[in-house]
């Protein structure tokens, strides 16, 4: 795992220094972390969890990490590949830093009233709770991720959109908010049990870690798990919420502001009204400010040069994505990495 991968986690720096007591801050001490683990999850959303912490203990040559498996109501745990895991009971009065919730299928089933308030008595006691794959939802569904900004798995995001609208609901592989994080499943738990222990230990250790499975880090926490969401604009305004999704699969060949019109029944007039009124820009800056960002968050999640990066967004001509790159960031492609780099 190179230095660009390393560096991809810097956005959450400075935030992060805001709170002290945090669990992703430099520290020596060993971390206690507890698992709830719901029936029904899948395996490798569980090891994504421990193993890390497993090899970092390995490769520190001392535990900085401990952990312990729990359950509503202890005992075995069945989980989706017909492997149980044995587990204790989780009590209102922790003995553990940090909770993760890993939760999967038939969530509702597995909701129970007593459990919700059982995350809301633990919480309190907690220096950081979090949820991956199905977990935000239980920590969304006991009122604790209000106020927050939180993702879950890519197929569940326009739904938890809707249903918590409390909640910052955002696209990223994994989020960090305050004392709460959520990661959208398996490979990106891996990204986030890395950035804990690259905050807390070092990047030495998290790159051996990383070394260890073989994993290189390629994707930003920010890097969105699907196109943009529709789901809220397809009430409103279905025709709109069609076009932009044409375009969140289109920005390598990005079609005309009038063909897009044309493919949803509209004038170019019209669909540049449409823009205007749910969404306050035109078309054409839409389109372009996100084949930009999509350019910025491959500048700086990959090594492609500044010439594949332009193509991949959609720009036949070089010098003209530097031009619009300069104007939307305020510098260079080639300056936004450097920064980023140290």
């Amino acid at each position: 795992m190179g230095q660009l991968a390393v560096s991809i986690f810097a956005n959450y720096d400075q935030a992060l220094m805001k709170h002290e007591e945090n669990i992703f801050s430099p520290e020596t001490n060993p971390l206690s972390v507890g698992i709830l683990l719901l029936p029904d999850s899948n395996m490798l959303s569980l090891a994504a969890c421990i193993d890390p912490l497993r090899a970092a203990n390995r490769r520190a040559d001392r535990n900085v990490f401990k952990w312990r498996l729990y359950s509503p109501d202890g005992g075995d745990v069945p989980l989706t590949s017909a492997i149980s895991v044995a587990t204790e009971a989780l009590t209102a009065r922790p003995d553990f830093d940090v909770l993760i919730v890993v939760a999967g299928f038939r969530l509702t089933e597995h909701t129970t009233p007593t459990l919700l308030r059982r995350l809301r008595d633990v919480a309190p006691r907690l220096r950081a709770i979090g949820g991956v794959d199905g977990g935000p939802w239980l920590l969304a569904r006991s009122g604790l991720l209000d106020g927050q900004t939180a993702t879950t798995h890519w197929e569940d995001l326009e739904e938890f959109t809707d249903v918590f609208p409390a909640i910052n609901v955002v696209q990223d592989r994994f989020t960090i908010s305050g004392k709460y994080f959520t990661a959208g499943g398996a490979i990106p738990t891996i990204d986030l049990m890395l950035h804990l222990i690259q905050r807390r230990l070092g990047a030495k250790l998290a790159q051996s870690v990383a070394g260890a499975f073989i994993y290189d880090v390629v994707q930003s926490p920010s890097a969105p798990q699907l196109p943009v969401s529709t789901q809220r604009l397809q009430r409103n305004s279905p025709k709109l919420a069609q076009v932009i999704t044409v375009m969140g699969k289109s920005i390598e060949d990005p079609p005309s502001i009038a063909t897009l019109a044309r493919q949803a029944g509209l004038t170019q007039r019209g669909l540049e009204l449409l823009f205007q009124k749910q969404l306050r820009q035109s078309p054409g800056a839409f389109f372009l400010n996100h084949r930009l960002h999509e350019a910025r968050r491959l500048a700086l999640d990959t090594a492609l040069s500044a010439h594949d990066i332009s193509l991949r967004a959609g720009f036949s001509s070089q010098a003209v994505f530097a031009r619009a790159f300069r104007r939307e960031f305020g510098m260079s492609l080639r300056d936004l990495r450097h920064m980023h780099r140290q």
